[in-house]
């Protein structure tokens, strides 16, 4: 449970206009979210402060805020911490996902038209590029943004809701098994356009349905640190 500072530059200095309580959240939960803030992770507000070039108050309210939507863990006489999910946990955000996102990929495979299509197209191009590279932080950036497409393309603005509720979750247990799907992923991902191009509801349902079953496997099968 270590509270050493965060990598260098990992964190720039906030700008002070617009709401300042709103910005230390939103950059502590990403911190969270790309694990640079570790699962179990000692959360000192001093150095959460100074990190980001603010006061303790506001990085107060984050955590406590972070902590009521299961960020962060708040330990009497200990301080805050960042939430280990449990395999529990993991299992029942990635079986959502699961349905959520097959009924998208269905939906797409309705309405897409064909800039949808070339927009995943590209998205796939860019995310074999970062997998050649080796850089896993844009990898998870790219897969977060082809499955909002899909969703987007599914014209369902119920699921878009209920999808975006668990995107940030989904990001957070998809990291650590990034470099594991690697390539593969994105064949998978190639596979789904596929279907979606040529509105095969069904192959499209069952490509999402296989794909995100190979996150959550990948997941429980990981090595942890």
């Amino acid at each position: 449970m270590s509270s050493t500072g965060l990598p260098q530059g990992a964190v720039p200095r906030l700008e002070r206009p617009g709401p300042l309580r709103e910005r230390v959240y939103e950059a502590l939960l990403e911190l969270i979210i790309t694990r640079a803030l570790q699962p179990g992770r000692h959360l000192v507000e001093s150095e959460l402060a100074g990190h980001l070039g603010v006061s303790r108050q506001p990085v107060r309210e984050a955590l406590q805020r972070l902590n009521t939507e299961g960020w962060v863990d708040l330990r009497p006489a200990q301080g805050a911490f960042v939430h280990e999910p449990t395999e529990q946990e993991a299992d029942q955000l990635l079986s959502v996902r699961m349905l959520l996102e097959a009924e998208a990929a269905r939906l797409a495979a309705v309405n897409a038209d064909p800039d949808g299509v070339a927009a995943l197209e590209e998205l796939v191009a860019q995310g074999f590029e970062a997998v050649a590279a080796d850089d896993v932080d844009t990898a998870v950036a790219l897969n977060a943004r082809f499955h909002a497409r899909v969703v987007e393309l599914a014209g369902n603005a119920v699921l878009a809701e209920l999808a975006a509720q668990v995107d940030r979750r989904v990001r957070w247990y998809y990291t650590p098994v990034a470099r594991q799907r690697g390539r593969q992923s994105w064949i998978e991902h190639r596979a789904l356009i596929e279907a979606i191009a040529d509105r095969d509801e069904q192959g499209a349902t069952r490509l999402m349905r296989e794909h995100t079953e190979h996150t959550r496997r990948s997941y429980h099968g990981r090595s942890r640190p």
